[in-house]
């Protein structure tokens, strides 16, 4: 289960880019979530996704 508050979103979602995911449409697929809800959530609390970094910056 991923964390439902933006801010341990963001944290979870960052750690698994870095050890696990090589991009965010991969953890998306692997995860089984919605890409647009999940960058959305983000987005709220003004975190995007660097594709060249794979993290929300």
């Amino acid at each position: 289960m991923i964390p439902k508050d933006p801010v341990m979103l963001l944290s979870f979602v960052n750690l698994k880019l870095r050890d696990f995911y090589g991009s965010l449409d991969v953890l998306c697929e692997e995860l089984a979530l919605n890409r647009q809800e999940l960058t959305d959530k983000l987005a709220a609390i003004d975190y995007h996704y660097d594709k060249e970094r794979n993290q929300f910056v």
